[in-house]
């Protein structure tokens, strides 16, 4: 799995998730001005998936 760095066609900067077939898992929601608060992003992500709840909206729990 690995995060792609680019900038998109306003100049922003964005980065997208893929998973080992390359398939686009996630992308930012957002675009940064600066590439270093898109890399900050990335960090965020990288550092709270694993510990992230899953709220399952068809029972209304959290696991």
């Amino acid at each position: 799995m690995y995060f792609i760095l680019y900038k998109d066609k306003q100049g922003e900067w964005r980065w997208t998730f893929r998973a080992a077939n390359h398939e686009a898992i996630c992308v930012s929601s957002e675009g940064y001005t600066t590439k270093q608060s898109a890399v900050h992003s990335i960090g965020l992500v990288k550092s709270g998936a694993a510990s992230a709840k899953v709220y399952d909206d068809t029972t209304k729990m959290w696991s």
